[in-house]
């Protein structure tokens, strides 16, 4: 086996095994509300969200992937290294915030990353004022718009079905509409884990697919293969299956206490966000987004009901995600041209 074709094969699977600890990382995303709630036991809920983000595969298309791989950084500038470099940063990030319980996303771990090794090499080989050239802009644009905008939607929405809710049962008994809402959060659980693996997952494929493109293994066009599309899928589901209880405790109990009716409006609010940002192809945060559609929810029941203590710490891991997530990518590409 020659050089080449190794190096290409360790640098996707450690794309997968970025993907599977993406999964890891990012379950309390998907099961935070089912379990907070005790709609589901931990052991179902992980077996329920890791079946839904598999069978994203088949129902979401490749848009983000294809962002991901052709929309932020120059093809010209993409090699093996710079993709193993992006890809360590990134898992480096994920595996210290997930110590330290800290929901940040896997998601701009890896954007900054990917970006964080391209502009190291440009750094190195056409001088220090070039590194941004390898930035596409318009990705980058509606990306970091989104890092805003996610979690305000999924906020506004969350909010707007509970008040909804509240409203349309006002005169029903809470046994009741607990009853209705235990077997509903069952529907906006899976509706979110669909979400979650459609636009996470994809991030992990446009990695793959243009890694495959710079070293002439797709021809002339860009595409998301369909072996990938499921490589990736499985290894965030299997991901999914391992949990990330540190997350799920601060995603699901700390931020706001949360009955069963407010578990369906977050889900359902995080749900129809991600949904609507993978069919604009944007790589959008499902962190974020669940983050905020659970701030929304406690705040329908009173704006004091949230630990705004707790968010704002996750908001300041969200700011330094990028950042630190690239530097660490830099230093890694450097250290692999030293050593290789």
């Amino acid at each position: 086996m020659n050089t080449g074709l190794l190096l290409l094969i360790v640098t996707v699977t450690t794309a997968l095994i970025f993907d599977f600890l993406n999964g890891f990382h990012d379950a309390a995303n998907s099961i935070a509300t089912v379990v907070s709630t005790r709609v589901l036991s931990p052991k179902l809920a992980v077996i329920w969200a890791a079946f839904f983000n598999f069978v994203a595969a088949f129902f979401l298309g490749t848009a983000v992937a294809k962002t991901i791989g052709k929309g932020m950084i120059r093809l010209e500038d993409v090699t093996q290294y710079v993709v193993i470099a992006g890809l360590a940063g990134a898992i480096v990030w994920d595996l210290l915030t997930w110590w330290w319980g800290l929901p940040t996303s896997s998601s701009h771990a890896l954007i900054g990353g990917y970006a964080g090794a391209a502009m190291a090499r440009a750094a190195l080989n056409r001088g220090l004022g070039t590194a941004y050239s390898v930035i596409l802009p318009q990705g980058w644009t509606k990306t970091l718009i989104f890092i805003v905008i996610a979690p305000v939607i999924g906020l506004i929405l969350a909010l707007a079905f509970s008040v909804a809710g509240y409203w349309v049962l006002q005169n029903r008994s809470p046994r009741q509409v607990d009853t209705w809402f235990r077997k509903l959060q069952l529907l906006s659980a899976a509706a979110y884990s669909l979400g979650h693996g459609g636009n996470d997952a994809q991030k992990t494929m446009g990695i793959i697919a243009v890694l495959l493109y710079s070293q002439g293994h797709l021809g002339k066009e860009f595409s998301v293969p369909f072996w990938v599309v499921l490589a990736c899928q499985a290894a965030m589901a299997l991901g999914t299956l391992m949990g990330g209880w540190r997350i799920v405790r601060t995603m699901g109990l700390r931020i706001t206490k949360l009955t069963p009716m407010q578990g369906f409006c977050a889900e359902t609010g995080g749900a129809a966000t991600l949904f609507m940002a993978t069919w604009l192809g944007v790589p959008v945060s499902t962190t974020h987004t669940i983050t905020g559609a659970i701030v929304g929810v406690g705040a329908a029941r009173r704006v004091s009901a949230v630990r705004w203590n707790v968010a704002s710490s996750i908001v300041y891991a969200w700011v330094i995600t990028i950042p630190a997530a690239a530097a660490v990518a830099a230093l890694t590409y450097w250290a692999v041209l030293l050593l290789r």
